[in-house]
C-alpha cells in the first residue's frame, strides 16, 4: 500500500509515454534521453515541429509568421541557431531548426508518428500508478499499452478560442488558426478582432491585399518595437534588476520614446500597468495606423448580415471577420480532474507537476515575456531528473514530492497579471526559471 512516507517508485522496466513532438516535446525527449530513461513518443502528425511545421494540419502559423522574440533569447542553449538565421526567424527557419535538433540528437527514432492519443488514464492506486495510453496510428485500430509515467507536451496554441457573437454574419467568419496566406484578403473589407501579436501581424498582412482593414480592440496594449538602438529589443537591459514598480515606470517611459502614445491612433489606453499583460511586439501596426491603412474600431455588439454593429453605436459592412482571439488549453485525452484543473487552467506545481501524481507532468504550459525554448528545456530537465530519482529510489525525490503537495510558490515576480484566460498560466521569466533550476539542482 502506498503511503506518503513510503512512495512507490514508477516501474523502471516500462518506458515513459511522451505526447507531442513540437518544441516542448522535443525538449522533453532530449532530457529523458540524457537521463537514460526509456520513453515512447507519440505524435499525431507525421514529423516533428508541432505548430512550427506549417504542413501539420494542426499548425496555426501562417506564411508571414516570425518569432516575436529574437533567436538568441529563444534557442536551446545546447543547440544554437545557425549564424545565417535572421534575428527574428520565420516559421520555415524554425521548422528547420527543430528538424535539425531532432536529427542531431537522434530523437525521431523514439516516436510513433501518425499516432493520435485518445485516452490517458491511471491504472491502480497510489501516487505513481501505471498509465494506460489508448491511441490510433494512421487511422488504424485502437492500441493500448501501460507506461511508467506520462509527459504531456501537445502544446498550448492549437485549440481556437472562437467567441460567440450575437446575431449572424453572412460573410466569412474565421479564427486566425485558419489563416495561412494574405491571398485570403484580396479585395475584401476586413475586420480583425483582437490586437494581440497575431492580430496585429495579420492586420499588417491584410493592408497589402484587402480593400479595407479595421481592427476591433477591446482593451489597450503596450506596443514594443522589435529593434531598439539597432538591436533586438529583448537582448537589451536585464543587467540591473529593478523592483517591479520601478521597472514598470522606467520601461513605460523608455517605450514612449520609441512608440509614442498609441492612443493618438484611436487605440484605447491600457487600464493596467506594463508587464501585467503580454505586450505586443509589433511597431508596424502603429506605422499603418499612422498612415490610415488600418482603422481602429471598438468591441463588437452584434452581427447582422454583412454589417457589424459596434458597442459605440457605429456600424460598418465587411466581407471577412477574422478573430485573433487566442487559444484554449486543450488536453482532450485526459480527465481534467487528473490535472487538478481549477478555473481557467490546471493548477500544477511550477506549472508542471500534478500535486496528486508523482509520474504525471505537463510540458510547455507556461507563458512569459522572454521565456524562450530554453525555459521549456529547463522544465524538461527537471521532469527527467525527478522521474530518474524516483526510478532509482533516491531520497532526493522526497523534497520535490513535499513541495508539490504544499502551497504553490509565487511565480509572478511581484507583477499583478490580468485575470484573463490567456494569462492563467503566465509567469515572471526570471522568478520562474530560478525556481525550476533550483528544483532541478536539488535532484542532482
Amino acid at each position: 500500500m502506498t503511503t506518503e512516507t513510503t512512495p512507490t517508485p514508477p516501474d523502471a522496466r516500462r518506458p515513459v509515454a511522451l505526447i507531442g513532438a513540437g518544441p516542448s516535446g522535443l525538449a522533453a525527449a532530449r532530457n529523458l534521453q540524457k537521463a537514460g530513461l526509456a520513453f515512447q513518443g507519440f505524435e499525431a502528425y507525421t514529423d516533428v515541429g508541432g505548430l512550427w511545421n506549417i504542413d501539420n494540419p494542426r499548425s496555426t502559423v501562417y506564411e508571414s509568421a516570425h518569432l516575436i522574440s529574437s533567436k538568441h533569447t529563444t534557442e536551446f542553449t545546447e543547440f544554437p541557431m545557425r549564424p545565417e538565421v535572421a534575428d527574428y526567424p520565420s516559421h520555415r527557419d524554425m521548422r528547420q531548426y527543430f528538424f535539425d535538433f531532432a536529427d542531431h540528437f537522434g530523437l525521431r527514432q523514439h516516436y510513433r508518428f501518425g499516432a493520435r492519443v485518445l485516452k490517458v488514464e491511471p491504472v491502480g492506486e497510489g501516487a505513481a500508478p501505471l498509465w494506460r495510453i489508448t491511441w490510433t496510428e494512421r487511422g488504424g485500430p485502437e492500441q493500448v499499452a501501460d507506461f511508467a509515467g506520462v509527459v504531456i507536451a501537445n502544446g498550448t496554441l492549437a485549440e481556437p478560442n472562437l467567441p460567440r457573437f450575437e446575431g449572424h454574419f453572412d460573410g466569412e467568419l474565421l479564427h486566425t488558426s485558419a489563416y495561412k496566406s494574405a491571398e485570403l484578403f484580396k479585395g475584401k473589407r476586413v475586420l480583425v478582432v483582437g490586437a494581440g501579436n497575431s492580430g496585429c501581424d495579420i492586420a499588417v498582412d491584410a493592408v497589402h491585399h484587402a480593400r479595407s482593414v479595421d481592427l476591433s480592440v477591446r482593451r489597450g496594449y503596450y506596443f514594443v518595437p522589435k529593434y531598439v538602438f539597432g538591436k533586438p529589443a529583448d537582448t537589451l537591459g536585464g543587467r540591473f534588476k529593478l523592483p517591479p514598480w520601478l521597472k514598470q515606470k522606467v520601461d513605460s517611459v523608455v517605450l514612449q520614446w520609441f512608440t509614442g502614445d498609441p492612443a493618438r491612433f484611436g487605440l484605447p489606453r491600457p487600464d493596467y500597468k506594463m508587464y501585467e499583460s503580454h505586450p505586443v511586439v509589433n511597431s508596424l501596426v502603429l506605422h499603418h495606423l499612422g498612415h490610415g491603412d488600418i482603422h481602429v474600431k471598438p468591441d463588437i455588439a452584434r452581427l447582422q448580415g454583412h454589417t457589424v454593429h459596434f458597442k459605440d453605436g457605429s456600424a460598418q459592412d465587411y466581407d471577412l471577420v477574422l478573430c485573433a482571439t487566442g487559444y484554449q488549453l486543450h488536453y482532450p485525452f485526459i480527465d481534467r480532474a487528473l490535472l487538478n484543473w481549477q478555473g481557467m487552467a490546471p493548477q500544477l506545481y511550477l506549472n508542471i507537476f500534478s500535486p496528486r501524481f508523482d509520474n504525471l507532468a505537463v510540458m510547455g504550459m507556461i507563458e512569459a515575456s522572454g521565456i524562450g525554448w530554453q525555459g521549456r528545456y529547463e522544465q524538461a530537465e527537471l521532469i527527467a531528473r525527478f522521474f530518474k530519482a524516483q526510478a532509482e529510489g533516491s531520497p532526493r525525490a522526497e523534497a520535490l514530492r513535499r513541495a508539490k503537495a504544499g502551497p504553490p510558490p509565487d511565480l509572478s515576480g511581484g507583477f499583478k497579471y490580468l485575470q484573463l484566460e490567456r494569462m492563467a498560466y503566465y509567469v515572471h521569466k526570471d522568478t520562474y526559471r530560478n525556481a525550476v533550476r533550483a528544483a532541478a539542482a536539488a535532484l542532482e
